[in-house]
């Protein structure tokens, strides 16, 4: 689509035109996968929204991908390397079944804001975060989709879904779940 643009997510003001109010899903701000166990959960909202303030504003390494649609961020995809994402380590889903293997990156949620659903956002934004990825050297990128034949609703998408994986490259590399395969695609 020639008016979607794919950026790093740099702009804190964007993260949160995206994310909304309540960071995407009940407050999560994009640390479900980076905060392990009950100290998610004890974790109040705003403090999760200023970790991923601080991981936007400041880390030398943008935390995933924004999408822009006619110049207005519509989507957002995290990305980062694997270990930075110590639910995927620690998961009897998505443990790595190559746990020395360096370069590893993981795309672990997608949020599309209503505005921009049903355009090829999160098709856009795997491809983003693919690119991201490998311009800060990463070897292989890796998913967790959701891969079932039920429609789902769009708050249980944010691992993305099966088809979108299968079309952008990826290839199951390993699955421990019926309805979660991990998902990979080797760069160049």
């Amino acid at each position: 689509m020639r008016d979607l643009e794919i950026r790093p997510a740099t702009s804190w003001d964007d993260v949160r035109t995206v994310l909304g109010p309540n960071g995407a899903c009940s407050g999560c701000w994009c640390m479900w996968f980076r905060v392990a166990g009950a100290a998610f959960g004890a974790m109040p909202a705003g403090e999760r929204r200023d970790r991923l303030q601080d991981l936007v504003e400041g880390s030398e390494r943008a935390p995933g991908v924004l999408a822009y649609l006619e110049g207005t961020p519509v989507g957002r995809c995290a990305v980062a390397p694997r270990e930075e994402h110590v639910r995927l380590l620690r998961s009897s889903v998505t443990r790595p079944a190559d746990p020395g293997e360096a370069g590893v990156w993981s795309v672990t949620c997608f949020y599309v804001a209503r505005g921009g659903r049903g355009r090829g956002v999160a098709a856009a934004l795997l491809e983003g975060a693919v690119s991201y990825a490998a311009g800060q050297g990463a070897q292989v990128v890796e998913g967790y989709p959701k891969d079932t034949e039920k429609r789902l609703p769009a708050g249980e998408l944010y691992h993305g879904w099966g088809s979108l994986f299968e079309e952008a490259g990826f290839e199951e590399a390993a699955r421990r779940s019926p309805t979660r395969p991990i998902m990979r695609r080797a760069l160049p």
